[in-house]
């Protein structure tokens, strides 16, 4: 069994997933991301991009292939071991707002701190302070039914950054917000990641989010692909054609 490279901190090798429809999600994926790296996951919806997340992050076992974090593996893990490690030290924002409907804005934020045994004033206090970063400060004591759908994905986002995860895996995290909250929460997501060292892999199908990231990897049915990118060359109404993935 070949080890990871020391420098990266999620390393995946030869990953194959099917759908329970037999549809393939994932064929042969390897990748590996760097401490501290912003990776970005791009291609169309169906793609595979949702079902490497899940892999990586444990929450879905690949049915062959191999998943490391910092040199462990991950593939080889029980259910509880993997349970553990998601709570410890991964966090998720996924594409549409879920939370606990009987518990407010910030209790909702501060919920990973309070599993991993944090007191409730410490964990308060970090919830309260990314909902403030992400201009939702003013809610704090509302349940989820009390709020739109972009403010209960601004506390998605918060609970996932309140914990100070290893590495973040967030898949289309932007997907329910208008275009002007969606570029306030990237800014703070990706500002957020690089000012506390946190790993992000960020699944999207839009390039201005993609452009964020330090580095992108582009799916294509269920595979890797590169993208060649060609001189501009104008059609006949005047636009631009620039690239070509093989």
């Amino acid at each position: 069994m070949e080890a990871p490279p020391d420098n990266d901190v999620l390393w995946a090798r030869s990953l194959h997933f099917t759908h329970h429809d037999g549809s393939p999600a994932l064929q042969g994926v390897s990748l590996g991301v760097r401490e501290g790296e912003i990776l970005a996951v791009s291609g169309p919806r169906g793609s595979g991009k949702t079902a490497l997340l899940r892999c990586l992050s444990g929450i879905t076992p690949a049915q062959r292939g191999e998943v490391w974090f910092n040199s462990v593996p991950v593939h080889t893990m029980g259910p509880m071991t993997r349970e553990r490690l998601r709570r410890d030290r991964f966090g998720w924002i996924d594409s549409a707002p879920v939370l606990v409907p009987e518990l407010n804005a910030w209790e909702n934020a501060a919920l990973p701190l309070m599993l991993r045994g944090t007191g409730r004033r410490r964990a308060r206090t970090a919830a309260l302070e990314w909902l403030e970063r992400l201009d939702i400060g003013d809610r704090t004591r509302c349940r989820p039914h009390e709020l739109t759908q972009p403010e209960r994905q601004r506390v998605c986002v918060a609970r996932a950054l309140a914990p100070s995860p290893s590495v973040l895996f967030a898949d289309e995290p932007t997907a329910p917000l208008h275009r002007a909250d969606r570029a306030h929460v990237l800014r703070t997501l990706t500002t957020a990641a690089r000012s506390h060292g946190i790993t992000v892999v960020l699944a999207t199908h839009d390039p201005d989010t993609a452009a964020l990231a330090d580095r992108t990897v582009t799916l294509l049915d269920g595979r890797r692909v590169n993208t060649v990118h060609l001189p501009p060359m104008a059609d006949s109404e005047g636009r631009t054609a620039c690239s070509l993935s093989v």
